[in-house]
């Protein structure tokens, strides 16, 4: 399943970028997210994460890398290892007194153990309204 979102943040477009750009802030926003290591890179493309999420099914481990990257303005995070593939791309753009964030996902229930591994199109309607309700806990942050 392949979907966009978009919300405008009232804060500067550098600002905005560098810290989606940080999948390290993402226990911060992403309630599925439990902890973020980088262990390879230092930002920009090639960096490499270990993510620990909290699925339905339980807790999972993520290896997630930077394959898409314009400074200021696009990220992209693509899963690597794990249940769930996923890649979420970021875009920001500026607007006259704000930000503009748009986030392209593109994800998968493969992988999701027992029960909810057969749910497909149901689990991945979950995660689409779970991520409005995420995009808003980021807001709040990025304005405040």
């Amino acid at each position: 399943m392949t979907f966009e979102l978009s919300l405008d943040v009232t804060a500067p477009p550098a600002g905005v970028f560098a810290f989606i750009a940080d999948f390290t802030t993402m226990p911060r926003w992403y309630s599925a997210v439990q902890r973020v290591r980088r262990f390879e890179g230092t930002g920009g493309l090639g960096t490499r994460y270990e993510v620990h999420r909290d699925l339905p099914g339980g807790a999972v481990l993520n290896e997630v890398a930077i394959t898409g990257y314009s400074d200021g303005d696009e990220v992209t995070f693509t899963s690597l290892s794990g249940p769930t593939p996923f890649v979420y791309r970021y875009r920001v753009r500026p607007l006259q007194d704000a930000t503009r964030l748009i986030f392209e996902g593109t994800i998968s229930a493969a992988g999701l153990p027992g029960p909810a591994g057969y749910l497909g199109p149901l689990a991945e309607g979950i995660f689409k309204h779970g991520m409005r309700d995420n995009l808003r806990t980021l807001k709040r942050i990025l304005e405040h």
